[in-house]
Order: C-alpha cells, then sequence, then structure tokens
C-alpha cells in the first residue's frame, strides 16, 4: 500500500491576489520560467567571531570577513543545495546554477513541473495595471526539505516595487546648467550645503545600483557630467535574470536609473558605478541584491536602491531573505541605502493605516527620508520635512514586521499609529533633500528635468559613504549602530524639528519623518575617525 509523502509548507511563502486583481484561468503547462531556491545558512551569522561589524565602535576595529570568508563560514552547505537539486531534478527542473554565497540554487522548468513539484496552482491574473502569472496560498515542500528551504521566489512574477521619484517640471532652458536654478539643485550644490569633506572623489569605491526597469544612454552621461565639470564615471551594466539597460522614455523607470547614477557618480565621480537590472519581480529584486552583495568582480562596498513598497505588499519569506541579504552585507562591511517612499505615512496604500517602506525598514537598511530644502552656497536657510500632500511626502514611520532592533532601543521610537499600537523597527534613519520643488537637476533620455522623491536621497548618502569609505581606509559598513550610538549628538546631522508626514512629525532628536537629520559630512567623518 502506498503513501504519499509528508509535504510541509514554507514558512511566510503565503500570497494572495493583488488588490483589485481576478485569476482568468491557469497558464500552459509548458509555459517555461525560472524559479530560485533559497536555503539556510551553514552556520548562525550572530556568532561571537562575527558580531563586531554591529558594534558602536569605530568601523576600522570591526571585524569584516571578505566575501570569500563569509561563504566559507555563513554560505549555504553544498550539502543543502544538493539536496534541493535533487528533488528538483525529480520533478523535472533543470538546475541552472547554484551558489555557496547566495545561499540559491536557481531552477528553470514548465509550469506544470513547478506547480507539483511546490504544491500550488498556477494562473493568469489581470488587474487595472496589467497582467500576472500568481498563486495563492502557500507552497509546500517535501517534510525533508522543510529545515533547509526558506524561501521560493518566481513562480508569481507579479510587480513588487515602485520606483520612488519624482518629477518636478522641465528646466526652461535648454543644456546643462552647473548650478542650482531656481529652486533646484545640482548634486554639487547639495554636497556643499551638506558640508560633505572636500578633497575626496570615490578612488577605489563601487557603488552599486539596483535597478527595476529603465536605462541609461552613455551619451547622456557623458553630457552630464562634462555639464559640471566632472569626469565622466566609469558605469557598468550588470545583467540579473534577463534584465537589462534598456532605455525608454524620461517618464518611465529611466528617470530612476539617471537620477541614480548622475546623484551618485557627481558626489563621487572616481567610484566605480555597477548598475544591476532585474525584472520587477520578488525574485528579480532578491537576485539583484545578492549578487551585488556577494560580487566579487565589482566589490561593492555601498550599494544604493531606490525601489521599494508598503511592508504589507511583501510575502513574510520576502521580508525575512532581504532581511537576511541584509545582514551579510554587513558583515562583510557593505553599506546598503534604501529610499523610505514618496507617499507619507500611509506609503501609498488606501486602508487608512500606516505603512512603512520595505526594503527600508529592514533593521540592516540605512532607511533615507526626505526633507524641504532652502539654501544657496554653504548656508541652509530652512530645511523642513517634505510634504506637499498625501502623494509628496516622504515614508516613514513603525514597522507592522521588525521587531525594534537593539541599536533603536534607547532612541525613544514611538509605538505604530496603528492599533494596537505595538513597538517596531522606526523608519527612517537619515535623510536629505528630497521634496520635488526643491529637487535635483538632472538629464534624462536627452532632456533636462528637475526631480525628487527619497529614490534621490539613497544615492546622496550612497556617494556620501564612498567618500567617508575613501578617506578612512577601510569601510564604515552598517552604520547603524553608530548613529544610534556614539555618533549621536556629535552634530553630524541638521535636527529636522519641523513639518510631518501625516501620522508622524518632526522632534528634537530622532523622528519618524527624517530620522537623526540631513548631514554634514565633514563632522560625520570626524566622528567616524575618532
Amino acid at each position: 500500500m502506498s503513501t504519499t509523502p509528508k509535504r510541509s509548507i514554507v514558512p511566510g511563502s503565503e500570497r494572495t491576489p493583488l488588490h483589485g486583481a481576478r485569476a482568468v484561468g491557469a497558464i500552459p503547462e509548458d509555459e517555461r520560467f525560472e524559479v530560485t531556491v533559497r536555503v539556510r545558512r551553514k552556520t548562525p551569522l550572530k556568532s561571537a567571531t562575527t558580531t563586531s561589524f554591529q558594534a558602536d565602535q569605530n568601523p576600522g576595529q570591526r571585524h569584516y570577513m571578505t566575501r570569500d570568508e563569509y561563504a566559507a563560514a555563513h554560505g549555504a552547505d553544498p550539502a543543502d543545495l544538493q539536496k534541493v537539486a535533487d528533488f528538483a531534478k525529480a520533478h523535472g527542473l533543470v538546475v541552472v546554477a547554484t551558489d555557496v554565497a547566495r545561499r540559491s540554487v536557481f531552477l528553470s522548468g514548465r509550469a506544470a513541473d513547478f506547480a507539483a513539484a511546490f504544491g500550488t496552482a498556477i494562473e493568469h491574473y489581470e488587474h487595472d495595471g496589467g497582467t500576472y502569472r500568481g498563486r495563492t496560498g502557500s507552497l509546500t515542500i517535501p517534510a525533508e526539505l522543510a529545515s533547509i528551504v526558506e524561501g521560493v521566489f518566481g513562480i508569481d512574477d507579479r510587480p513588487v516595487a515602485k520606483a520612488h521619484f519624482q518629477r518636478y517640471a522641465p528646466v526652461p532652458r535648454i543644456g546643462i546648467q552647473p548650478f542650482a536654478t531656481g529652486s533646484s539643485f545640482t548634486p554639487l550644490d547639495l554636497a556643499k550645503l551638506y558640508s560633505f569633506p572636500t578633497g575626496l572623489d570615490g578612488t577605489g569605491q563601487c557603488i552599486a545600483i539596483i535597478e527595476l526597469g529603465g536605462g541609461y544612454r552613455t551619451a547622456d552621461i557623458r553630457a552630464y557630467f562634462r555639464g559640471l565639470g566632472l569626469p565622466v564615471p566609469a558605469v557598468t551594466a550588470v545583467r540579473v535574470d534577463g534584465g537589462r539597460n534598456q532605455p525608454s522614455t524620461p517618464d518611465g523607470a529611466d528617470g530612476e536609473v539617471m537620477l541614480d547614477i548622475e546623484v551618485a557618480a557627481a558626489i563621487a565621480p572616481k567610484a566605480k558605478i555597477a548598475v544591476y537590472f532585474a525584472p520587477n519581480t520578488d525574485k528579480g529584486f532578491l537576485d539583484a541584491i545578492t549578487q551585488a552583495i556577494h560580487d566579487r568582480t565589482n566589490k561593492p562596498s555601498v550599494i544604493s536602491i531606490s525601489w521599494g513598497a508598503s511592508e504589507k505588499n511583501w510575502t513574510q519569506q520576502a521580508l525575512t531573505s532581504f532581511d537576511e541579504a541584509f545582514q551579510a552585507a554587513a558583515a562583510i562591511g557593505v553599506t546598503v541605502c534604501c529610499a523610505a517612499g514618496d507617499n507619507g505615512s500611509g506609503d501609498g496604500e488606501t486602508d487608512g493605516l500606516a505603512h512603512v517602506d520595505f526594503p527600508a525598514s529592514s533593521p540592516f537598511a540605512l532607511g533615507c527620508g526626505g526633507t524641504k530644502l532652502v539654501g544657496s552656497g554653504t548656508t541652509i536657510t530652512s530645511e523642513v520635512v517634505w510634504n506637499e500632500g498625501t502623494n509628496s511626502a516622504t515614508g516613514g514611520g513603525v514597522s507592522d514586521f521588525f521587531a525594534v532592533p537593539d541599536y533603536q532601543k534607547a532612541t525613544g521610537i514611538p509605538p505604530s499609529a496603528n492599533p494596537p499600537n505595538k513597538a517596531g523597527r522606526g523608519v527612517p534613519d537619515v535623510a536629505g533633500n528630497a521634496d520635488p520643488a526643491t529637487g535635483y537637476l538632472v538629464r534624462v533620455d536627452g532632456q533636462q528635468f528637475v526631480i525628487g522623491g527619497t529614490s534621490a536621497v539613497a544615492p546622496l548618502w550612497a556617494g556620501l559613504i564612498a567618500l567617508l569609505n575613501q578617506k578612512l581606509g577601510h569601510p564604515v559598513g552598517f552604520l547603524n549602530p553608530l548613529l544610534y550610538g556614539s555618533i549621536a549628538g556629535k552634530g553630524a546631522f541638521q535636527d529636522i524639528t519641523t513639518g510631518n508626514n501625516g501620522a508622524y512629525s518632526a522632534q528634537s532628536g530622532w523622528d519618524a519623518c527624517t530620522g537623526w537629520g540631513s548631514p554634514n559630512g565633514t563632522v560625520l567623518l570626524q566622528a567616524l575617525s575618532s
């Protein structure tokens, strides 16, 4: 008498349809796609030999692992990867690759085989924004893999994130304008206003930029930087899961891509810029992040991410896997800067509740909020919370998923604005100019625009961190414990005390609109040097 093999649910894999989406039929059994299976670490990361990367101490005294050391100690056990590979092959799936450092098995196969392997129905869904391949409920795997598999990504290919940039208006005059026009700024203007350390250019550093669409044109990059009187940066496109540099229109994702490149490279013009292009799916986003973190060729020391979405739109397996990827980045000394969102404390949701944006809400991310800045030369006249209305305001608030991290426990993080008012990770950590009305002068697809949003703040901070890494001679790595510890109160920030983002208000010290505030780069460098 045969028995059905026992199966276990993949924790956190539960899916519901996108709001307003409806199933319109099963996808063809022979439709082919790729899936990423994430497996457990060989040994826990939080061991006595690795916790110093979280310490509140001079980054030069921390113990950072090399990428090879991390893979050997805390990557996947090859035996675990082989067990997943054997399971996949038994279901007619093709093992495209395995990666110890990324703890991933990359599979290709037919829809029918994926459905059988992971115990799910796969259907086409239609919604106002288009169509996607989707599933509902949880995924299952053989019970013997239950302790090994931590996440399965790619069966569902709905878009997961949006770019956090907002276009203000075209600049009336034609051509590159190297100084602020009206209320807009070039990145160089902001470097002066924020007292970024001088005499540095990012030499020896690599800034990784994650993009989920759009592209850049080399001619635009040349024209923009020549107009600023800066060397043309070295920009490399890295393809992930079939993503590629594919410029289209200024109103599309090109605005995000060019904003990220132009801001980061204007601050650190001699840093190498590696742009990781991936599909806008949970698989694509995760694979781009893990590839950038563990990239032994480009070796980025800081990552800029300007894409995200409300925590409520992510599966728990995605929230956990992204956060663990950022932990790995911290362990090898890579700083991850994430935009906090552009839709106030509601983060674009319509349920009347407060939401924080992910991945900025990961405790291992440097969440970057937004301000409205007025100033010229080296003088800031005023700086307040960016809030021009519900759909044009900095994100920020209290996580409904992540607990208050140790470094925030003495900060006075307010309870969530949502009943039952639980405690959680406070977002953002830092801020910078983001209001489109005081935005960034950039070039996109041959045209000049003023663009704002917290999308600009992440690459601004990434550029600053590249300068700090260059001057210090070692990576600053996971900054958060220092910002909430020994650096707090040292004058490294302009404290933003005026304004709100809806549910949360600015105040002296840290707040859930602008974190500690906007940077004083020179003082921050001094604090990190001591």
